[in-house]
This record gives C-alpha cells, sequence and structure tokens, in this order.
C-alpha cells in the first residue's frame, strides 16, 4: 500500500451520474520502473483506490478500471455529497489516495499467452452498474494472456450504459442487458446466461447479483466474486467491512473484495 499524491489528468461524463477519471502517478513509470523487483508496484484487477476529500471524514473506496505505467483510471458514480464533489474537480487538481488496495482476481490459472489450455478457456465476465468497471482491467488482463472473454454487462437503463465500446474493442464479445429493455436484453444479468457456452466465471457488483449468479452458474464451476461494501479505514484496521466465509470471516477491503466462489456464504 502507498499514499500518493496524484494529479487529475483528465475527467469526462459517461453516462447519467457516471464519471471517469484518469490520475496521473506522482512518478513517471511508478509502475513498472524500479531499483529491485521488491520495489515494483503491481496492480491486479479488482483491486482498488481509496481517496481522502477534503470536509469529509472517510476516504471513498473506488475500484480500479485501468492502468498504464504513468496512470490510473477510475470510473465512478455520483451516490453522495463526497462523489458530487469528486465530479466538479478539474483537470490539475490534486487528490490525497492510497492504492492499491485490496486481493484483486487471481489469474495465475491462465498460464502463457499462446498456450493450448489458454486457446479452450472460455470464462464469462459479468459486471453489474458499479461492478463495470474492474471487469474491464480483468478483461484486459485476459485478452493479454490470448483468451477471448464473454462478457454480460447489466445497467438500469440505456441512460447508466458505458464502456461497452470499449469492452468490444478489446475483442470480447459483449452482451447488454437493462432493467427496462432499453439497451439489449430486457431483465437483468442472469437472464443473459442462457446458451452461454463458459468453464470459470468472474462477476463483480450488488451482492444480490452476486447471489443470483451464482445460483444460475453451475455448481462446483470455478468463479471469483467481488464485492461491495462500505469501508470505514480501506486497509484492514477497524474490521468494518467483515464478512462470513466458509474459513471464517475475512475483511473485504484486505482479504476481498474478490473472494473465490467456492468460500463465499450467502
Amino acid at each position: 500500500m502507498k499514499n500518493d499524491i496524484m494529479t487529475i489528468q483528465s475527467q469526462r461524463r459517461l453516462a447519467e451520474e457516471t464519471y471517469e477519471m484518469v490520475l496521473q502517478l506522482p512518478h513517471a513509470g511508478a509502475l513498472t520502473a524500479a531499483h529491485t523487483p521488491a520495489q515494483k508496484q503491481h496492480i491486479l484487477p479488482g483491486q482498488f483506490l481509496n481517496i481522502r476529500l477534503d470536509g469529509s471524514y472517510l476516504r471513498r473506496p473506488i475500484s480500479i478500471c485501468e492502468w498504464t505505467e504513468d496512470t490510473l483510471t477510475i470510473i465512478y458514480k455520483t451516490v453522495g455529497r463526497g462523489t458530487t464533489k469528486m465530479s466538479r474537480m478539474q483537470t490539475g487538481e490534486k487528490l490525497d489516495v492510497l492504492w492499491p488496495l485490496g486481493n484483486g482476481y487471481d489469474l495465475s490459472s491462465f498460464g502463457e499467452s499462446g498456450s493450448v489450455s489458454q486457446s479452450a478457456a472460455q470464462p464469462l465476465l459479468i459486471g453489474g452498474g458499479a461492478g463495470v468497471p474492474p471487469m474491464f482491467g480483468l478483461c484486459r488482463k485476459l485478452v493479454e494472456t490470448g483468451v477471448q472473454p464473454k462478457v454480460i454487462l447489466g445497467f438500469r437503463s440505456a441512460a447508466d450504459v458505458f464502456y461497452r465500446n470499449e469492452f468490444e474493442t478489446l475483442g470480447a464479445e459483449v452482451i447488454l442487458t437493462t432493467e427496462d429493455g432499453s439497451a439489449g436484453i430486457k431483465g437483468f444479468v442472469t437472464d443473459a446466461m442462457d446458451g452461454i457456452c463458459y468453464d470459470s466465471l468472474f462477476a463483480c457488483g450488488p451482492e444480490a447479483m452476486l447471489q443470483a449468479v451464482d445460483e444460475k452458474a453451475p455448481a462446483g464451476m470455478p468463479g471469483q466474486m467481488s464485492f461491495e461494501r462500505r469501508m470505514g479505514c480501506g486497509f484492514g484496521a477497524c474490521m468494518g467491512c467483515s464478512c462470513r466465509t466458509k474459513y471464517g470471516s475475512k475483511r473485504i477491503c484486505v482479504e476481498g473484495p474478490v473472494l473465490e466462489r467456492s468460500e463465499i456464504v450467502w
């Protein structure tokens, strides 16, 4: 975990109440340029930032969507005073950021790019609303290993849709769902799971969505799910985001937000 002051490089509105912010890291090549391997800073899909905002006691945890050697991209929805304040910030303003936090998606089973097992892999990625951004970073990493995942994106309506084109640009097959039917399939992400061939599952979104996805997917299939929780500290000190698993309580901000499907207790 690092505590850095990052500069807003750009900000744009993606959809109704949804914004994309690109943050400039304080040191060029901070994610790869290091004097020794131990100093290298790595990011895993599913990890998050914890942002301090003036006038707010608690930091705001926001998942990492995308990253380069010099930048981090986050996507957030204006749900309260803090995120509304963020949406009004301008290029050049600075943010106090703790990063990268949490346990990300484990892709070690996908091996090396170009292998026979890679070409046969059929992962399904499911993102609902605010759970879409970490799916983009995950999708990119899978594509880099030679996998072409299928992606289901779920939103309330067409006005809330974002990043569909970005996923397709990566080469992913994208299925869109909206609750009111104004774009894509009418219904929930589970309504789009029928008839899809997949052998592993990755999901992020509201807990009710994750449980529905888990119940819909074949029993015993490998899977990882990222949970949303209100966090007090973001690095495991306050225990406020603990949840039950088959192996005891786990802190979503440290042992999560990504948990193995097999250990989740609904």
